[in-house]
C-alpha cells in the first residue's frame, strides 16, 4: 500500500482527480453526488481515473445518500461495487455500514472486507454517526480497516479536533486517523499541530462557470441546482494544503 501520509481529496469527477493529481494529492476518493455527502461513481468515472491518472484511486461505495442503514437489496448494490472495484484493480474502497442503533454493522463490514481482499477498505464519516466513537475505533480495527476519515464527530474537523486528537492517541498507529471536513489552507497546520494526525481530507473545490453561450434560464434540473455553475478541485488549492503540510 502506498504510503497513507499526506493530502487525499474528494474528487467527484475525473477532472477533479486530475486537478488533485496536479497539485499532489497523494489519494482521491472518487465521488458522484457530493451534496449527498458522496455516493458510488460510475464504472466509467472509476475506469477513466485508473486509466489515465497515476494517483492512487479509491471509489467511494454508498448506493445512497441519507442513513448507513441499508436494505438487504442495497447491501448487494454494495458487493457488485466492491467487486467492481476490485474488476477495475482500483487502490482501495472507502464504505461504512451502521445498525439501526448507530453502532459498526461488524457482520456486513466483515464481508465486505473479506470480499474486497486483498483491494484495502477505509471506513467514511458514517463513523462520525456512531453512538461510541471510541469502541467504534476499536471494532474497525478488529475488522481490518486502513483507515477511518472523522470531523470528530463535530459539524467540522477543527470543532471536532479534541476528539480527533483523542482518536489518533488511541489509534496509535493502528489505524490512520484521518480528519476532514471543512479542511482549507488557513487551518489544515492548526489541526495538524492539534491532532498529530498525518493524512488530511479536502475537497479543494471551487466553484466554476458553464461554458455555455445560449442559456434556457427558466428551466431546472432539480431544487436547488444550477445548470450553468459547478464545483470543482483545483489544482492550486491542493498546492496550498499540501504545501501546508509539508511546513513550506
Amino acid at each position: 500500500m502506498r504510503n497513507d501520509n499526506g493530502l487525499e481529496v474528494c474528487a467527484n469527477s475525473f477532472r477533479s482527480a486530475l486537478e488533485a493529481q496536479k497539485g499532489g494529492a497523494v489519494r482521491v476518493e472518487l465521488c458522484d453526488n457530493m451534496a449527498e455527502g458522496g455516493t458510488t461513481p460510475s464504472f466509467g468515472q472509476i475506469e477513466a481515473c485508473k486509466n489515465r491518472l497515476d494517483i492512487a484511486i479509491w471509489p467511494i461505495v454508498r448506493p445512497r445518500g441519507g442513513d448507513f442503514l441499508y436494505t438487504d437489496d442495497e447491501f448487494d448494490i454494495m458487493k457488485a461495487d466492491i467487486q467492481m472495484c476490485k474488476t477495475l484493480h482500483c487502490d482501495g474502497a472507502v464504505t461504512g455500514i451502521l445498525t439501526a442503533s448507530g453502532d459498526i454493522d461488524m457482520a456486513r463490514c466483515h464481508e465486505l472486507i473479506a470480499l474486497a481482499h486483498p483491494m484495502p477498505l477505509a471506513f467514511h464519516r458514517a463513523f462520525d454517526m456512531c453512538r461510541d466513537r471510541m469502541m467504534a475505533l476499536e471494532q474497525l480495527i478488529q475488522l481490518g480497516f486502513v483507515r477511518v476519515l472523522s470531523s470528530g464527530g463535530a459539524s467540522n474537523a477543527l470543532e471536532g479536533a479534541l476528539v480527533l486528537a483523542e482518536l489518533v492517541s488511541r489509534a496509535g498507529g493502528r489505524i490512520s486517523v484521518m480528519p476532514g471536513a471543512g479542511i482549507n489552507p488557513q487551518n489544515i497546520e492548526n489541526l495538524r499541530q492539534k491532532t498529530g494526525a498525518k493524512t488530511f481530507h479536502a475537497s479543494a473545490r471551487i466553484k466554476t462557470d458553464s461554458l455555455m453561450i445560449y442559456r434556457n434560464e427558466k428551466a431546472k434540473m432539480g431544487i436547488e441546482t444550477n445548470e450553468y455553475q459547478y464545483e470543482q478541485t483545483t489544482a492550486s488549492l491542493v498546492r496550498q494544503l499540501v504545501q501546508k503540510l509539508r511546513g513550506s
